[in-house]
């Protein structure tokens, strides 16, 4: 298998020409809601073991990558206020041009006789309105898909013995089928794609010594995986 690392959320940047629409947004974009915090850090740690990797360098208040087109969520509060040109701009610049290069890579592997494994990080606030998390790491997968299904569970294995008391639950904050990225790929590539989320509680990413014992936990974990 061929290794594709993504990180959608990787930053709360924004590009200069939209900036002052965020002025008063400076507190949101350094929360759960800007990025995915501690995300691009492991994604940082994994990078070597890819085949490809990239990252989305906007914070998701901008446009929503990880959404499909339809979703109520692709324009955040602010964005949604946008003119109907500015919001094609977004889509076209921003938004497929960051999706159509992966897709490109894994149609290029794909025909190159390869599986593509691609693994996408993410991480997850720890109280999401007022009920905590009960999860340190989720593996997302689609549960009708035997090849995720088996490799998520033998990570979720592999990680319970190298992160010993870490809760490592299966489709958990979220549902793996449910909209985003992964699930568009599923789609497009019926067959020799596996897609993979990450998500990390980012409690232990804002632990310095937690977050470098997730990130060699995962490094050796998939690693030692994607060698079988």
């Amino acid at each position: 298998m061929k290794l594709f690392l993504t990180c959608e959320h990787a930053s709360n940047a924004l590009p200069l020409e939209f900036i002052s629409w965020f002025k008063k947004e400076k507190d949101r974009l350094n929360t759960h809601e800007g990025y995915d915090i501690g995300a691009f850090d492991v994604y940082e740690v994994l990078k070597d073991l890819s085949f490809f990797n990239t990252h989305y360098p906007w914070s998701r208040l901008l446009i929503e990558v990880n959404r499909s087109l339809h979703h109520s969520q692709l324009f955040s509060n602010v964005s949604k206020a946008f003119d109907e040109d500015m919001k094609q701009r977004l889509i076209f610049e921003y938004y497929q041009r960051y999706r159509n290069h992966i897709q490109q890579h894994i149609n290029k592997t794909i025909e190159g006789k390869h599986v593509v494994l691609h693994v996408s990080i993410h991480s997850f606030t720890p109280v999401l309105s007022s009920v905590e998390r009960q999860a340190e790491i989720g593996i997302l997968y689609d549960p009708h898909r035997p090849k995720e299904r088996d490799f998520a569970k033998q990570l979720q294995a592999e990680l319970k013995l190298r992160l010993v008391g870490y809760r490592i639950r299966l489709n958990y904050p979220y549902l793996g089928k449910s909209d985003g990225f992964t699930t568009s790929l599923r789609k497009i590539f019926p067959s020799n794609y596996l897609g993979i989320e990450l998500e990390i509680n980012q409690k232990q990413l804002c632990d310095e010594k937690e977050k470098q014992s997730i990130g060699r936990a995962l490094h050796e974990a998939i690693s030692d995986l994607n060698k079988n």
